[in-house]
């Protein structure tokens, strides 16, 4: 049987304070919704609807980024959940699958539990998600008569028997597509908020003699996010999650809990991560590299071998081969670092080559920008760059050359050649004594004024 995925993504948020829409607040660099999309992905679904309302056309473009295959249906008027649900009819049309009604709000749904689902709406017309609440406080009551879902009963209607119960809704379910929309037709509003709740389908499908149950979950995987608090809880846990799962595929994190992960990371069985350490997205760190402290990487790869830190920042485009070596306070920026070359100190490396086995002083700088336009650095193999080069793009050292310390390199090196560029020295006897009497006059002046 085939499936599509609804993601109900319409909420502004009122509680979240901003102008972003709640589901694009991000996760580990990643957009709420993107969780919520990359989770639902694991059931290849034949086409996903987003439904959109608030900040429709900013949802739609980072569906469009996740899944070009997204489709979106609009909201107009926020009437509830139900009424969500139906604005993804027109896209859905010809569609006879299963149809599983997810939240972009709701990111942390693990594949087994959605894989339950699906296999459980094959003996069943209407499948609901719950979980067993540590804390039910207003939670929706799921009232089970075996494995038979009997009704939803929310908190305020509830006696003190049903709200001793603790199996509670998650909003989340499967149902054949037709049936879900039959269903849907039959809600209504009669209630305090004027709103057609998805949750009322569960009656009405049980008053048509529909079969309906219910698939439990751990509490985790139904975190909705409704606030800054609820999102500051979310990254802890992915991030909790993250490092465990770095850590059971061979990953060693020295200090865990000061690791900060993207939704991407990816890092290879042997990689050393020390404290305090950042990803950003887009990274990948390929098996036996050391990250040490205080590194912040984002949109780069680093190779086998590889050493990055303490203190150094990997920008997007970044790209370092095996066995080199970026040392403390150094910046590389959309740069490729070949086998074994070497930037270990104080430099800034942006738009640039850098040769096998080359060797970047300390204080070097590609001066790659003329407030215009970017300009490329090429450094050839075995180079060695003296400390406090200033190499001015565009600009090629060719294989085995030189720069001396202190060389502003306007030109293109040939190889095996030394580049010498900087002033005569002259030193004035006795000027330096007279320079700071001179200063020393002119600050008490200053200071007798004031």
């Amino acid at each position: 049987m085939s499936t599509a995925l609804v993601i109900l993504a319409a909420g502004k948020g009122t509680r979240m304070n901003s102008d972003i829409p709640k589901v694009l607040h991000p996760i580990a660099q990643a957009p709420m919704l993107v969780h919520a999309m990359r989770a639902g992905a694991v059931l290849s679904p034949e086409r996903t609807v987003i439904v959109t309302g608030h900040g429709s056309e900013a949802v739609a473009k980072a569906a469009a980024d996740e899944d070009e295959t997204a489709q979106i249906a609009i909201q107009e008027e926020q009437l509830g959940t139900a009424h969500a649900v139906g604005q993804a009819r027109d896209a859905l049309d010809g569609f006879s699958g299963d149809v599983v009604v997810l939240y972009g709000d709701t990111p942390f749904l693990q594949p087994d539990t959605l894989e339950r689902m699906i296999a459980a709406r094959a003996e069943n017309d209407l499948v609901i998600l719950g979980f067993e609440a540590a804390d039910p406080a207003r939670y929706g009551r799921l009232m089970m008569d075996g494995e038979t879902l009997e009704r939803i009963v929310e908190f305020k209607d509830a006696s003190d028997e049903e709200r001793a119960i603790t199996f509670c809704n998650s909003g989340l379910l499967a149902c054949n597509a037709q049936t879900l929309f039959m269903l849907i037709d039959a809600v209504g509003n009669n209630n305090a908020s004027r709103e057609y709740y998805l949750t009322d389908v569960v009656e009405i499908a049980r008053n048509r003699g529909l079969q309906v149950t219910a698939v439990a979950c751990d509490e985790e995987q139904t975190l909705g996010v409704n606030s800054r608090a609820d999102l500051a809880v979310a990254d802890a846990v992915f991030q909790a999650r993250a490092r465990t799962e770095l850590l059971e595929l061979g990953v060693t994190l020295m200090a865990p809990e000061t690791v900060y992960l993207a939704a991407d990371t990816i890092i290879g069985r042997d990689t050393v991560i020390e404290p305090n350490v950042v990803f950003g997205a887009g990274v990948t760190v390929e098996s036996g590299a050391t990250i040490r402290a205080f590194s912040h990487l984002e949109g780069c790869h680093v190779s086998r071998g590889a050493v990055v830190g303490p203190y150094a920042r990997l920008r997007p485009g970044a790209e370092l081969a095996e066995n080199t070596r970026v040392g403390n306070f150094v910046e590389i920026k959309n740069a490729e670092i070949a086998e074994g070359a070497k930037v270990n100190h104080l430099s800034y490396i942006g738009d640039a080559s850098v040769g096998a086995a080359s060797n970047i002083g300390a204080g070097t700088i590609t001066c790659n920008y003329d407030g215009v336009m970017k300009h490329r650095t090429t450094i050839g193999e075995n180079v060695f760059v003296g400390s406090n080069t200033m190499l001015v793009a565009p600009i090629t050292l060719g294989d085995g050359a030189m720069t001396a310390t202190g060389t502003v390199v306007t030109r293109d090196v040939e190889p095996d050649a030394l580049a010498v560029a900087r002033a005569k020295q002259d030193n004035k006897l006795g000027y330096a004594r007279k320079l700071f009497d001179m200063l020393k006059a002119k600050k008490a002046r200053r200071d007798k004024g004031a």
